[in-house]
């Protein structure tokens, strides 16, 4: 098996352009949360979403826009070509020698709103004629796959709030074995359309207030969008090469709950961590910080805090925990590589990102995270979590190079 290192990695997100500009805004607890309406939409209880600023989706649709792209597609190019040109890559490194694994959870959300709103509101049967090649959740990695020249084995994986976190896993399977040499790996979602909004609200689970992960008063997630891509390749690539090595991909855990698509279950998370430090041959202690799945829902928070008491044990000493998701949203497909993202950025930076609008303990879990300023590290290991509806778990585990 070939050790596999990232040497590049880009982001579109709520907070910017660019993976710096997320970083930064982690760490700083510089949220990218909005105020958002639809005209389609009345009584909408929830009027604010981490979505990409009118500036930010013009300069997108400039760079990166074709009009067979919907804004799923258009983010993951973006994002892609900010990885390729940090890697280094150069024509010659793509084809058959390159994969590409970009999760959805939605795909083309606004192409298939549209289509709904303009039958069912209008019977009208004008329809977009490429509403098929924009819908399809693939679309995504086709279109990443098609700008780089990228023809070895292409992959969507579609597992909700866990497709960014697997399909980054799936590419680090695909290398680490030597399948391929090098894979564009990440997700995107870009689901903010008034359909997706209220099936969501209709849920419970959005808050209309503040996020407010792991805090007594919490009452519910905030949604996002964007998409994040890494270039992972054999260290024998990067090093053949003079790539600069940012960190290593160590440890990828998965699982399914089999049980309830709504409920978690925290000894099915505790497991996929166990599974992926297992991988990486690293004990708890080793790893510093956690960049907690923590959605700011009542269920998730006391699940998760349970899971990680049975890794890292009952005082949850030895790691520093934190959500970033008030501050670039809970990005669904996508929401995985954001975080791996923020988790680098902490390793880099040995500086954990702070959980924002956090209030008071809650005594059902009683967890202290690094509540609202980051806190200093010093670490070589960070781990990343993605626990989504449907019970699906992924865990990854990047730490330093050396």
């Amino acid at each position: 098996m070939h050790r596999v290192v990232i040497t590049g990695m880009g982001a579109v997100s709520a907070c910017g352009l660019g993976a710096d500009t997320l970083i930064e805004a982690s760490q700083s607890g510089n949220s990218g949360v909005k105020s958002i309406s639809f005209d389609d939409l009345d009584a909408q209880r929830v009027k604010t979403a981490a979505r990409i600023s009118e500036a930010d989706l013009a300069t997108i649709e400039a760079d990166a826009g074709h009009k067979m792209r919907e804004p799923v597609a258009t983010y993951a190019v973006q994002a892609a070509r900010e990885a390729v040109a940090q890697a280094g890559l150069k024509p010659e490194h793509f084809g058959d020698d390159c994969g590409v694994s970009i999760g959805s959870g939605f795909g083309g959300a606004q192409t298939l709103n549209r289509n709904y709103m303009k039958f069912g509101a209008q019977g009208s049967m004008r329809l977009d004629p490429m509403s098929v090649p924009k819908i399809m959740n693939n679309a995504a990695a086709s279109w990443v796959s098609i700008e780089f020249g990228a023809s070895g084995p292409a992959y969507c994986l579609a597992t909700a709030c866990s497709s960014a976190s697997q399909s980054i896993g799936l590419g680090f399977q695909m290398v680490a074995s030597g399948m391929v040499e090098r894979c564009l790996a990440g997700g995107s979602e870009a689901c903010l359309e008034s359909g997706v909004f209220r099936v969501w609200e209709l849920l419970r689970v959005m808050t209309a207030g503040e996020n407010r992960p792991f805090s007594k008063d919490r009452n519910g997630m905030i949604l996002g969008e964007g998409s994040g891509v890494f270039v992972l390749e054999t260290l024998e690539s990067a090093q053949a090469r003079g790539a600069e090595i940012l960190c290593e991909l160590v440890g990828f855990g998965t699982n399914s709950d089999a049980g309830d698509l709504l409920r978690p279950d925290a000894m099915r998370a505790a497991a996929c961590m166990r599974t992926a430090l297992r991988q990486a041959g690293l004990e708890p202690h080793q790893v510093g910080y956690v960049n907690a799945h923590g959605t700011g829902t009542v269920a998730n928070d006391v699940n998760e805090v349970k899971a990680l008491r049975e890794v890292f044990g009952d005082d949850l000493s030895d790691v520093k925990i934190s959500s970033t998701k008030p501050v670039h949203g809970h990005a669904l497909g996508a929401a995985g590589a954001l975080e791996l993202i923020v988790a680098i950025g902490a390793l880099q930076l040995q500086s954990a990102p702070p959980t924002i609008n956090f209030n008071e303990m809650d005594p059902k879990i009683d967890l202290s995270p690094v509540a609202n300023t980051k806190q200093t590290l010093e670490t070589k290991a960070v781990m990343s979590n993605s626990l989504a509806f449907g019970g699906i778990n992924a865990t990854l585990i990047v730490k330093a190079y050396d």
